[in-house]
């Protein structure tokens, strides 16, 4: 089921000239709200400024507008921040020498989650099973005769400091955002009364109003409830898979023309999916991607379908495989254009290890790739170099994304450890979350390998827990290696993930600055490569030179 909703809400102007309140309730289209949930706002324009009303207005108008103009991939959090923010600098450079300014207070459910942003005096509360529990602080000056001066406001400081709140919704709650009009009168022990007196949300809205008006109020009053009628999807593939839901398609042959697509061949079959060949009308090549006939029952393959198709959809550039919109179809596949080219793990069966220039072409693009990737918070976690294309075009791109994740619209199973184990980062193997390090990790992996037919601890069975220690330089392979390239390698592999790059721009960095700095290769000393076999060598000369002159003195 979906995430379902009821809300109302209800202003008044009271005794004052201007109401300089502003509600905002918006439901996207089922897809976007599976990605980007319900917004509900509710701000509070200060009066003592040039006009608070249109700083209210504005603010919930610029959310309402942008907030779901911003990727599908980021976290509810990192939008409305960036959001917020914006919207901080352009009041404080539109009041005309005097300040514009607002309270906020932003809810967002998606899903079985919300999250709350929050900044000045309006309130937001739980209720729920007849208890009233407020989620939100006020900033206000805690001094008395200031309690209703804020300390925190949008407009008001250059550094805009928001409050936020991400927790599990409950079936049946409600929330609440009032006005510091309301609560301020009204308090909570009456809130509450009203709640539990009026389950009809509308009713209970208009009369919290009025109520704070009857009881005194000099300020505009507004509230905005919304109760969680359904908990929604646990994540989006699981919501695709109710939007959409589609048989599979019938086994295709060569010659077939299926909803628009003319078959060409099948190519291949694997545990958890199915490829074909197909032209589109113009001819062009590209592929179809479904699952086989045995897993029309099963959820979790469908809803893994689904989401990697979604994926690229929201990575579309040349580093990434193109996603065919396939408008018209019926039945659970995608389709993405085919690219003519070799992967870098053929590439290396082909001709062994790359030349250090060849692969430090590669490695800059392939960081760009995962960079990108990265700012659209989703974590690849099967780069390796089978999932590497090289394309005849020249353009280097990253393909699979069968276990693509993405924080706060992925579900990730604790038992499951997907990727390929010598390309899965120790802190994996110990049940620790996805994170932008572990895919930095497999590009590590993946740069080593390509450099030098090895492991940098060695090649892991799927059976294996391993253990890391210190792992192999790259050096000791490759004794052509300038320094600099054999300690990023050891940073991008470091077992412990804090000793690792923290970006992909950051390792990218490193590399071009290397190259400036290195523009002649030359190996490093044999005596920093490997002391210890140097050492050796030393001692044992050492001892037969010692045996000779006994030889010598006993003979003499």
């Amino acid at each position: 089921m979906s995430l379902q909703l009821s809300f109302a809400h209800a202003s008044a102007i009271g005794p004052r000239a201007e109401n300089q309140d502003a509600l905002r309730e918006v439901t996207p289209v089922p897809l976007l709200a599976a990605s980007k949930g319900y917004l509900f706002a509710i701000a509070d324009g200060v009066s003592q400024c040039a006009d608070g009303g249109l700083a209210a207005r504005s603010t919930l108008q610029a959310l309402a507008l942008d907030y779901y103009a911003t990727p599908e991939t980021w976290s509810v959090a990192q939008a409305l921040e960036r959001l917020l923010l914006a919207q901080n600098r352009w009041l404080q450079a539109n009041g005309g020498g005097q300040p514009l300014l607002t309270t906020v207070s932003a809810l967002v459910l998606r899903g079985r989650r919300f999250t709350l942003a929050h900044v000045g005096d309006c309130r937001v509360y739980r209720w729920h099973g007849e208890t009233l529990q407020r989620i939100s602080e006020d900033h206000v000056w805690d001094q008395p005769g200031m309690q209703h001066v804020l300390k925190r406001a949008l407009g008001l400081d250059q550094h805009l400091v928001v409050d936020f709140l991400d927790d599990q919704l409950r079936q049946d709650e409600t929330f609440v955002l009032l006005s510091d009009g309301v609560w301020s009168t009204l308090g909570d022990t009456t809130i509450a009364a009203i709640l539990r007196d009026l389950p009809d949300l509308q009713s209970a809205a208009h009369t919290l109003v009025n109520a704070a008006h009857r009881a005194g109020s000099q300020d505009n009053a507004s509230a905005l409830l919304v109760r969680v009628d359904t908990l929604g999807e646990s994540d989006i593939g699981d919501a695709l898979m109710q939007l959409q839901q589609w048989p599979l398609p019938p086994a295709l042959r060569p010659g077939q023309l299926f909803e628009g697509w003319q078959v060409e061949s099948h190519l291949g079959q694997s545990q958890q999916s199915l490829l074909y060949r197909v032209r589109d009308a113009q001819q062009q090549p590209w592929l179809l991607k479904t699952l086989p006939a045995r897993l029309h029952d099963d959820h979790q393959a469908g809803q893994a379908l689904l989401s990697e198709e979604w994926f690229l959809k929201r990575v579309a550039g040349r580093h990434f495989p193109e996603v065919h919109p396939a408008s018209q179809r019926q039945h659970l596949y995608y389709v993405m254009r085919e690219y003519s080219g070799i992967t870098l793990e053929k590439l290396y069966a082909k001709g062994g290890p790359l030349p250090l220039a060849q692969w430090l072409d590669l490695a800059e693009r392939l960081l760009r790739a995962v960079g990108l990737l990265h700012r659209r918070q989703i974590f690849h976690r099967d780069i390796k170099p089978h999932n590497v294309l090289l394309g005849d075009d020249g353009e280097l791109r990253l393909l699979d994304f069968g276990l693509a994740y993405c924080p706060g619209l992925s579900e990730d199973l604790p038992s499951a450890l997907p990727g390929t184990p010598s390309y899965i980062a120790p802190e994996a193997f110990r049940g620790e979350k996805p994170a932008a390090r572990q895919d930095l990790y497999a590009v590590g992996v993946t740069l080593y390998y390509l450099l030098t037919g090895h492991y940098p601890y060695g090649e892991i069975e799927a059976f294996q827990r391993p253990r890391f220690g210190v792992p192999v330089s790259a050096s000791r392979y490759r004794p052509d290696l300038p320094e600099w390239i054999a300690h990023s390698l050891e940073r991008g592999v470091a077992a412990d993930p804090q000793q690792r790059f923290e970006t992909a721009e950051e390792w990218l960095l490193q590399l071009e600055q290397g190259e400036r700095q290195s523009l002649n290769v030359r190996p490093r000393p044999l005596l920093e490569r490997e002391p210890l076999v140097v050492w050796r060598a030393v001692a044992l000369m050492s001892l037969l030179i010692n045996l000779v002159l006994m030889f010598l003195l006993l003979h003499t």
